[in-house]
């Protein structure tokens, strides 16, 4: 039983973990080294002047996602995307629900690549997913974090699944 409470998982707070992300209304829900997920509700903070989800909104998911994972994946080392490519296949309109989820695709000592697609829900059966986005992350995670960064890392060490 204590092995049970020792591996339970605590919902990330999107709040101390990302502002960015936060301030747009982002809630991961789950954290790992092998998989960053989390959800969205298109509001008018997110879309473009047309009511459809802004392409830079899916790009800033997809670099915070993909540096979160690759962070943790690395041990905690300091990470810095280098390249970011997105692919957009379908409007997301205003009041809509997106699901996202980072998994790497190489990761190596000093770089990681990440893959991170964006699904928009349907309302009335929530299993049934259209894909919106497509991106691939690129980061370079060799560098040592700060020592000011220790408590961020503790905060993420408690909301991730290892």
């Amino acid at each position: 039983m204590a092995q049970e409470e020792k591996f339970q998982f605590q919902a990330p707070d999107t709040a101390k973990l990302d502002r960015a992300l936060h301030a747009l209304g982002f809630k991961y829900e789950f954290l790992s080294p092998e998989k960053v997920t989390g959800k969205l509700k298109v509001t008018e903070t997110c879309c473009q002047p047309f009511n459809v989800l802004s392409g830079g909104v899916s790009a800033l998911l997809a670099e915070a996602m993909a540096s979160l994972g690759a962070y943790i994946a690395s041990g905690y080392k300091r990470v810095a995307g280098v390249q970011l490519a997105i692919n957009h296949f379908r409007p997301t309109l205003l009041g809509e629900l997106v699901e996202a989820e980072a998994r790497p695709i190489q990761r190596g000592r000093s770089i990681q690549v990440w893959e991170v697609e964006i699904w928009k829900i349907n309302p009335s059966t929530p299993e049934k997913k259209t894909l919106v986005s497509s991106s691939r992350v690129t980061l370079l995670c060799s560098q040592h974090a700060a020592n000011d960064t220790k408590a961020y890392e503790q905060m993420v060490k408690k909301c991730a699944k290892l």
